[in-house]
C-alpha cells in the first residue's frame, strides 16, 4: 500500500495540520491502494503563502533558465516511467500498457513542447511608442480530474512554469498517488521551492479554498461543468481569471462512402479510450440512414469483441471505471437508454461476464438515440456508445451542434476536402479530421479547450502557455 499522507509545501513533504486519512482504492481489485490526508483551508493558507513568497523571484526568472528548467524536469520524469506508469494502473484502473503509452507520455510530450515553444518566443513587442509585454499572471490554482491525473495537472503546468508562474495543486482525491509522484520529480529536477505546491483534499474544501484565495490570481479548473460553474462563482467575489475545461459530447460524423469496416471498429475503440472516461471522446457517432444496419453490425461486433480484465495484462484492453461511484453512474445512463427508448445493440447494464469484482462496465453501443435523449445530451464517461441516425448534412450539422458541449468534434469522410468542410460548421475546440490521432507528437501541441459549456481558454502550446501571461503597454517606452 502507498503512504502518501504528507503535501509537497514550499520544496518540504511536510505533515497536513489536521490528520484526516482517506483510502484509495484500486478499482480493479476494489481493495486499499493507499493513503493521502484531505487537506483543509489552512493547509491551502500554507501553500499560497509558499507560492506567494517564491512568485516575485521566479517571475523574473529568463527564457533561458527556464528552458534550462524544463530539460532538468524532463530527464526526472522519464526516469520514473515505471512508477508513475504503476501508480496511475492502482488508482485508477488504466491498464498498464496504456499507462506507459499514453498516460505517462502525454505529459514528457506538453513538457517537451513548452521547451521548444520558449526557445522561440518572445513575449515583448513595440507598437509606435510602446512596448507591450506579457508577464506572468501571478500564483495560480489547479483543480484537476482523475481520468488523466498526470496529464491534467501537466497540460497546465508546463504553460505555468514556461510563463514564470507559481502553483498550488489539488490533484482528485480518487487518483491522487502519480501527482504525488509527479512532485517528487519536480523537487528532483531542482525546481525552487515554493514554485509548486501540492495539498490533497476534497473539492468543496481544499478545492473552494483555492478558487476562492484572494492570494491566487488565476484558477485553473478540468472537470464537470457543473463543478466549473461552482469553481468560477467562488472566484468571483476576487475577481481572479477562471480557466475551465469542462465536460463534453463530442459528435463523430460519418460521412457516406467512408470505408465503414476500416472506420467503425477504430471509432467504436476511440469512444472507449481509457474506458470511456475522457472528455473529448466521440460518444455520438451519427451515420447516414443507408448506411444504419451496416454500421450497427459492426459497432456490434466491434463492442462484444473487447477484451476486458487485469490492467496488468498486455491484452486488456480497457479497465475498470475509477470508482464505484463512477461505475453506478454509469449503470444509471444505460438504464436510462433502455428506458427512453433507445435501440441497444450491444452491452448493458452490469459486468462483463466472468469478471466478478471491480468496477469493470460492459463495453456498450445504442443505435436510434433521439436528439432529446439523456444519453445524447450528458456526458456519461463510461464505455458507452450513442449512434444516431441523419438525413442529409445540414441534419448531421444540426444534430452535432445540437448539445450545451463543443469540446471536441470527428468527421469521417472518403476524402480530406470533404472532411475538412464538415469540421468547419462544428462548433467546438478542436476537431479531428478522418482519424488523425489524438497525440500525434506533432500536434500535442494544438490547443485544447472548448465552445459554449466545455469551458473558456486553451491549454497546451504556445496558446497555453499565453493562458498564463498577463498584458503590459509601456507608453511612452520611445521617444515619439
Amino acid at each position: 500500500m502507498i503512504d502518501a499522507t504528507q503535501f509537497y509545501i514550499n520544496g518540504e513533504w511536510v505533515a497536513p495540520l489536521q490528520a484526516r486519512p482517506f483510502e484509495v482504492i484500486n478499482p480493479a481489485t476494489e481493495e486499499v491502494a493507499g493513503r493521502i490526508s484531505l487537506g483543509t483551508k489552512a493547509d491551502v493558507d500554507r501553500a499560497v503563502l509558499a507560492a506567494r513568497a517564491r512568485f516575485a523571484e521566479f517571475s523574473q526568472t529568463s527564457l533561458a533558465e527556464r528552458i534550462d528548467l524544463f530539460a532538468a524536469i524532463i530527464t526526472a520524469y522519464q526516469k520514473r516511467e515505471d512508477d508513475l506508469a504503476e501508480a496511475v494502473m492502482i488508482e485508477m484502473g488504466s491498464p498498464l500498457w496504456f499507462a506507459k503509452a499514453v498516460q505517462f507520455d502525454t505529459p514528457l510530450l506538453h513538457f517537451k513542447h513548452m521547451r521548444e515553444v520558449l526557445s522561440d518566443y518572445d513575449p515583448s513587442r513595440m507598437m509606435n511608442t510602446t512596448r507591450v509585454v506579457r508577464e506572468a499572471i501571478g500564483v495560480c490554482g489547479f483543480i484537476t480530474p482523475w481520468n488523466w491525473p498526470l496529464n491534467q495537472i501537466v497540460s497546465k503546468l508546463a504553460g505555468a512554469l514556461g510563463a514564470g508562474c507559481t502553483v498550488v495543486v489539488k490533484p482528485s482525491e480518487i487518483a491522487p498517488l502519480s501527482p504525488v509522484i509527479l512532485a517528487e520529480v519536480l523537487h528532483d529536477a531542482g525546481v525552487p521551492p515554493g514554485v509548486f505546491n501540492l495539498v490533497n483534499g476534497l473539492g468543496p474544501e481544499v478545492g473552494e479554498a483555492i478558487s476562492s484565495h484572494p492570494d491566487i490570481d488565476m484558477v485553473s479548473f478540468t472537470g464537470s461543468t457543473r463543478a466549473g460553474v461552482l469553481v468560477a462563482k467562488s472566484a468571483a467575489d476576487s475577481v481572479k481569471k477562471v480557466h475551465q475545461e469542462l465536460g463534453g459530447k463530442s459528435a463523430n460524423i460519418i460521412v457516406p462512402g467512408t470505408d465503414l469496416e476500416a472506420v467503425i471498429p477504430a471509432d467504436v475503440m476511440r469512444a472507449y479510450t481509457n474506458s470511456g472516461q475522457s472528455c473529448q471522446a466521440p460518444t455520438r457517432m451519427l451515420v447516414h440512414k443507408s448506411e444504419r444496419e451496416k454500421v450497427y453490425e459492426i459497432a456490434k461486433r466491434t463492442a462484444e469483441g473487447v477484451v476486458l480484465g487485469d490492467p496488468r495484462l498486455d491484452d486488456s484492453r480497457l479497465g475498470p471505471l475509477a470508482s464505484e461511484v463512477q461505475f453506478e453512474r454509469v449503470q444509471g445512463f444505460i438504464r436510462a437508454g433502455i428506458e427512453e427508448g433507445a435501440k441497444l445493440v450491444a452491452g448493458g447494464e452490469g459486468r462483463p461476464p466472468g469478471i466478478e469484482r471491480g468496477y469493470f462496465a460492459r463495453p456498450t453501443v445504442f443505435g436510434d438515440v433521439q436528439g432529446d435523449m439523456t444519453i445524447a445530451q450528458q456526458e456519461i464517461f463510461g464505455p458507452v456508445l450513442a449512434i444516431q441516425v441523419y438525413d442529409d448534412e445540414d441534419h448531421a450539422i444540426e444534430l452535432a451542434n445540437g448539445t450545451d458541449y463543443g469540446l471536441a468534434g470527428y468527421v469521417r469522410a472518403p476524402d480530406l476536402e470533404t472532411a475538412r468542410a464538415v469540421g468547419a460548421r462544428i462548433r467546438a475546440g478542436r476537431i479531428y479530421l478522418n482519424g488523425a490521432p489524438r497525440n500525434h507528437p506533432q500536434d500535442v501541441e494544438a490547443p485544447f479547450g472548448g465552445y459554449k459549456q466545455s469551458g473558456n481558454g486553451r491549454e497546451a502550446g504556445l496558446f497555453g502557455l499565453e493562458e498564463f501571461l498577463e498584458i503590459k503597454a509601456l507608453i511612452g517606452y520611445e521617444e515619439a
